[in-house]
């Protein structure tokens, strides 16, 4: 699970940031799932490594147009490209007449499926390896937060022992792989957690804006590995955060907090917050850690692999 910011101011671009996405990459299944597509986010893409060739699926938080602006020209460039076989599209009620109307009026047409689903709180998406799931913000509009969960793995299994033990390869450690008990021949029973190690905990990835301080973030990011919550605002500007429905980075830092998370990646930055200006983005930073100590800013282009437990690793590029 590796995260690309490819989006990190509020509101509007500025010369250093692009407005909000994220991008998912998921190098064991070669899949890219975005996260909001604000507009210029396909020319983002093409400035990062990612490849839009592999991009699956596009969770939209809200309709505000620094979020959606640029999910049609993302579309319809993948379809000149010719390059995806589907493409599902999560959001909240408004998303498909959006879709719809755009491409009425632009006149355009996607050679590929493009799938739109209208998210309620819950689950959202599941498969074999991955669960996400949803929940409403606090914002001016319907807004949610998306948890990402990674299934567990089963642990190594120890084939030296097992033949050992005089097992024959085959069928029987499959079954054992998956922590079934079997009988040998000669009646002996053998469990396969004997012979496996301790299950890989999945990882769990957990993006919130926009929204002000509310206790659906805090339930949706229990625990998480990685938490990137927005941080419209300085703490002493609270009064505009909480006018506006944002967050300042003392909330964020609330946030990862009461939550118990492991990492708090803040974005989503309002550019009075500019170099020169009275209060600068590392005050925010300060502000936070203050609170939470493991916090970070965002900027575009940062990559960020979510660690497995006690394992991390942070690349930067751009």
């Amino acid at each position: 699970m590796q995260i690309t910011f490819l989006g990190t101011s509020s509101g509007v671009p500025t010369r250093s940031r692009n407005v909000s996405s994220v991008g998912l990459r998921l190098p064991q299944r070669s899949e890219l799932w975005l996260f909001d597509c604000g507009e210029g986010t396909q020319h983002q893409v093409l400035r990062s490594d990612l490849k839009i060739s592999q991009l699956r699926r596009i969770f939209i938080t809200h309709m505000h147009g620094d979020h959606i602006f640029g999910l049609m020209g993302l579309l319809a460039s993948c379809g000149l490209a010719g390059n995806p076989d589907r493409i599902d599209i999560y959001g909240p009620a408004g998303l498909d007449e959006y879709l719809n109307r755009s491409g009425k009026y632009s006149y355009t047409h996607f050679s590929y499926p493009v799938h739109i689903h209208t998210i309620q709180p819950g689950v959202v998406y599941e498969d074999e390896e991955f669960t996400v799931s949803c929940r409403p913000l606090k914002h001016r509009v319907p807004a949610f937060g998306y948890r990402v969960e990674e299934k567990d793995r089963p642990g190594r299994f120890d084939v030296q022992k097992a033949a050992a033990l005089g097992i024959p390869s085959g069928p029987l450690y499959g079954k054992l792989k998956r922590g079934e008990t079997i009988t040998l021949p000669d009646g002996q029973k053998i469990n396969g957690a004997q012979l496996c190690e301790a299950p890989e905990v999945g990882r769990k990835f957990v993006y919130c804006t926009d929204t002000v301080y509310c206790e659906s973030a805090v339930e949706l990011a229990q625990d998480a590995d990685l938490l990137i919550h927005e941080a419209t605002f300085a703490h002493q500007d609270a009064q505009l955060a909480f006018d506006r429905l944002h967050s300042t980075s003392t909330m964020a830092a609330q946030v990862a907090l009461s939550a118990g998370a492991k990492h708090l990646i803040m974005t989503h930055f309002s550019p009075r917050y500019a170099p020169g200006n009275a209060i600068m983005l590392n005050d925010l930073l300060q502000e936070a850690r203050a609170i939470f100590p493991n916090t970070q800013l965002a900027y575009d282009f940062l990559v960020y692999e979510v660690p497995r437990r006690r394992t991390e690793q942070l690349v930067t590029t751009g």
